[in-house]
């Protein structure tokens, strides 16, 4: 434990170091949107839970220098909600949605108003909460789910997030009630689609999803062959 702990410390110490270091003679200043790129495609590669919690906290630091952009809580509540949906606990899996409901609010405050993005966010929380309890919080937060699906769709019918959800809301459900990989095939492959059409090149328009998506896509199309 002491070890873990030693670890981690080092690490942040190492992290907070290479946010305020001043850049060398010539290079000019920090570019936090390639600081942020960086990190979120890290996060998102990572291959455990142990990374992800460490890329999550850098993508806190990242917010705390640059508050003031959107675009760096947003983030945060992101790896928050990917962070929950990894974890074992029940008590921490809702710890994290917490953290990451708080950072979608200050998201939508400096945007001044709910985006197709935030939506989709709001979604995404929404759908770890039932996963923690499906039985108990489905019909509290399946509302929730459906509701800000629905305003995101109403945004931007293109945004391939919004089917990419419903795909993996639908995989995840028994066949019983209306769900499983045959239902949740056209909504993967119309988010395939849309996922063409996207790029990575500008952090603050987000284009997560895509890996994760034609992965269960191809899950889908091999269980009907």
């Amino acid at each position: 434990m002491k070890k873990n702990t030693s670890v981690l410390q080092a690490l942040t110490l190492s992290l907070v170091t290479m946010m305020t270091m001043p850049y060398a003679k010539g290079q000019g200043t920090p570019d936090w949107k390639t600081t942020l790129q960086q990190t979120v495609n890290q996060f998102d590669t990572a291959a455990d839970i142990r990374q992800k919690q460490i890329l999550a906290a850098r993508l806190s630091m990242i917010e705390t220098k640059w508050s003031k952009e959107w675009i760096t809580h947003y983030y945060v509540a992101y790896s928050k909600t990917i962070l929950s949906s990894l974890e074992k606990e029940d008590d921490k899996r809702d710890l994290y949605l917490d953290e990451a409901d708080k950072e979608r609010a200050i998201v939508v405050s400096l945007l001044g108003q709910e985006s197709d993005e935030t939506h989709v966010l709001a979604a995404l929380i929404a759908n770890w909460r039932i996963a923690i309890s499906p039985m108990s919080r489905s019909s509290q937060y399946a509302k929730i789910f459906r509701e800000h699906m629905a305003a995101a769709q109403a945004l931007n019918p293109g945004n391939p997030r919004i089917y990419y959800l419903e795909g993996m809301a639908k995989y995840s459900m028994p066949k019983f009630v209306g769900g499983g990989k045959d239902v949740a095939m056209p909504y993967l492959a119309k988010a395939d689609s849309l996922y063409a059409r996207e790029t990575n090149l500008d952090i603050t328009k987000p284009y997560w999803g895509k890996q994760l998506n034609a992965y269960y896509l191809g899950l889908c199309r091999n269980a009907r062959e």
